[in-house]
């Protein structure tokens, strides 16, 4: 048995479909998507840390929201992993989630967890394990948790595991919005009319924020419609963003959370007291996305 590593830690970041385009379906039922996807500030956290047996226990706004036992996605994702190392991953683990994403919210937060427990676990067990490893595991327990270990700027295909890393994509200001209703995945695809859509258009060589905005007044939402006739107060968040003066709004995923870009971080979180004054039933952060990663020097 390798020794095991001290406690650490992983964020898991919500997942924002910036464009989300639905291409096909697949003969088993999995529908074939087209996504730009990024990752903000904003998230859960994931800790490992020894125990005498293997615990998980789950703290944070919406922690009751969740699973907090063997139907938990991060406690999937110890079992996959240990599955897949065998002795290397036989130590007991505790696993601490501080949930604060909502619940069906459609920004991936199950998926992030299962993503960063699997991160936090192989480094945990001192694991010589790669993210194309790890997302195989993944994928097996969601089709978005590949797209959240690499936590980068991409364009997911397929079913959402091929993944194409974005470059030279800036950070944006975002404010999140959820009305508080939980919209199931499943419920949103049997709503959908059409399954066979047009593509993602090419990304802009142009990264910077206003070739961005442009590039996504020209992309869409497949699922926005058929979540927005299961759950109409979706467009009362649109209109919330934009009447706080998004220069862009959409949803995300399947629903029910909403983004707006904004100017600065300054303009988001003064956005986001005004929405929050207004509804303050509703869910509302601001945040920003991480950029992409500068390019590696050649040595």
């Amino acid at each position: 048995m390798s020794k095991t590593a001290a406690a650490v830690a992983e964020a898991a970041p919500a997942k924002i479909n910036l464009a989300l385009h639905v291409a096909g379906r697949r003969p088993d039922g999995y529908h074939l998507i087209e996504s730009l996807s990024v990752f903000t500030a904003f998230g859960d956290e994931i800790a490992i840390g020894p125990a005498p047996r293997d615990l998980f226990t789950v703290s944070g706004p919406f922690a009751q929201e969740i699973p907090d036992g063997a139907d938990n996605l991060a406690v999937q994702a110890r079992d996959a992993l240990r599955k897949a190392a065998g002795s290397a991953a036989a130590s007991p683990a505790l696993i601490f989630l501080e949930k604060n994403i909502p619940a069906s919210s459609g920004v991936g937060g199950g998926s992030s967890d299962a993503a960063a427990a699997l991160r936090a676990l192989a480094r945990f067990w001192k694991l010589d394990i790669g993210v194309d490893a790890l997302a195989r595991i993944g994928l097996a327990l969601g089709a978005d948790v590949p797209m959240c270990l690499h936590s980068t700027p991409l364009v997911a295909r397929g079913i959402g595991e091929v993944i194409e890393p974005v470059d030279k994509f800036p950070s944006l200001a975002l404010v999140l919005v959820n009305p508080r209703v939980a919209v199931g995945t499943p419920q949103v695809f049997a709503a959908l009319a059409r399954r066979e859509n047009p593509p993602l258009p090419p990304l802009p060589s142009r990264r910077d924020t206003a070739s961005l905005l442009g590039w996504l007044a020209t992309t869409r939402n497949d699922l926005m419609a058929p979540a927005m006739s299961l759950a109409p107060t979706i467009d009362d968040a649109l209109t919330a963003l934009s009447g706080a003066g998004a220069a862009f709004a959409r949803m995300s995923g399947s629903g029910a959370t909403c983004f707006g870009i904004f100017d600065d971080n300054t303009a988001a979180q003064r956005a986001a007291n005004a929405i929050s004054t207004a509804r303050p039933d509703w869910f509302v952060v601001a945040t920003e996305t991480t950029a992409s990663a500068p390019p590696q020097k050649e040595h």
